[in-house]
């Protein structure tokens, strides 16, 4: 999926790592015992995490931000403060500590309930080398698929006039 900064992105550069290199890709995998999505990495090529545009993501279920949606802060990239990877206390592994998020893979995008709820890569059925299905982790700890591919969840982000 060619993504193009100026487009996916807002001006922003608030939850921004430093600029993604194969080696910070390789770092990423390495600390959290995976292997990215090529959508997820291809868009970090572009800029390594940010605030996007379209933030909200339809639902046919039920969740504590809303009746049929949920929202995001930001997708995350890898190394730096925000960082996927990161030891700050705001990386994948310290908050499915942190939060009790099931350990079904990696934490992908910042929340605004501020850790209530996570949108994660769910590696539980494909392994580590995935290819893994995005999900949705409630206040429940149940998670539910949002999109059987990174790729897919990205294509249905929608802006707030949608809903």
């Amino acid at each position: 999926m060619a993504v193009q900064a100026d487009g996916f992105f807002e001006a922003s550069d608030y939850y921004t790592g430093p600029p993604l290199t194969p080696a910070l890709v390789a770092a990423a995998e390495a600390a959290l015992g995976v292997t990215l999505p090529a959508s997820y990495v291809e868009l970090l090529q572009e800029r390594n995490g940010g605030v996007p545009r379209r933030r909200r993501f339809p639902t046919p279920f039920h969740t504590s931000w809303a009746p049929d949606h949920i929202e995001i802060d930001a997708i995350l990239g890898v190394a730096g403060t925000w960082g996927i990877d990161s030891d700050s206390g705001l990386g994948s592994r310290d908050l499915v500590r942190d939060w009790g998020y099931p350990n079904i893979g990696v934490v992908v995008c910042s929340m605004p309930s501020g850790g209530h709820d996570a949108v994660m890569l769910d590696y539980s059925g494909s392994g580590p080398a995935g290819p893994p299905r995005v999900v949705y982790v409630d206040e429940d700890r149940i998670p539910r698929q949002l999109a059987p591919s990174f790729d897919e969840f990205l294509a249905r982000l929608i802006d707030g006039s949608g809903l």
